[in-house]
């Protein structure tokens, strides 16, 4: 049981839907009507399916890419964080995008964003550790320092995500930031800021947990995220 559950087979599996989902969709594409017929707006048309593509071919790359890190710049990444990195691809952009979690699934959206708030701290965390233990630094950073600057990073990205989120609403007329309901009708006013100021918020408590604590950690020299540590070959 251990053996079919292990890391490489969740990896395999998540690779082999998003393969499986490119090909279904670029079949969609084609069999898709141009635009919904007005008795039932909320079907699928040939322009959503180009995006669940390119969102597909996205996700695809983004699973392969610590794969291609770890061959390239000699980094030995742990196979928990490209599992879990894997994971949330697969619920972010699978389940979300294409199987339409994010309207089916209460609080998906949420769920998410705090999980990657919390993962990226942990990115975070990785990337100054492993500078701090560089030979080229003469200096060693204090725990406070490492931990403000994982918040930092996470809160960061969490931004520039929302920045994408925008831009691409904007340029391709999507609802990625959920300004608008699923039948397109818009929502007004605060209501219509209400999703993007909830994932920044939930991103900042998922970010500011795993600060807290790799802070713990590093005071009181524990391993508590060891398996999620990036180190050199």
């Amino acid at each position: 049981m251990y053996k079919i559950f292990s890391a490489k087979n969740i990896f395999i599996l998540i690779l082999f839907t998003f393969v499986v989902s490119i090909i279904y969709i670029s079949i969609r594409i084609y069999l898709a009507p141009a635009i919904a017929p007005s008795s039932d707006i909320t079907i699928r048309v040939k322009s959503d399916y180009v995006l669940l593509l390119v969102q597909s071919i996205f996700g695809l790359a983004a699973i392969l890419f610590p794969l291609f890190l770890k061959r390239r710049a000699s980094l030995d990444i742990p196979a928990v964080m490209i599992i879990v990195y894997s994971i949330f691809l697969y619920c972010a952009i699978y389940l979300g995008e294409i199987r339409n979690f994010y309207y089916k699934v209460p609080h998906w959206d949420t769920i998410l964003h705090t999980f990657s708030g919390a993962a990226l701290g942990s990115l975070g965390f990785s990337i100054i550790i492993l500078l701090n233990e560089s030979d080229n630094i003469a200096f060693s950073l204090s725990p406070i320092f490492i931990a403000l600057f994982s918040f930092c990073f996470a809160i960061s990205l969490s931004v520039i995500w929302e920045i994408y989120e925008f831009s691409i609403d904007f340029f391709l007329h999507t609802n990625m930031q959920k300004y608008a309901l699923e039948t397109s009708e818009p929502l007004i006013g605060q209501a219509a800021l209400i999703d993007t100021m909830k994932d920044l918020i939930v991103d900042a408590i998922g970010a500011f947990v795993i600060s807290a604590i790799g802070y713990i950690s590093l005071k009181r020299s524990k391993d508590w995220l060891k398996k999620f540590e990036i180190r050199r070959k």
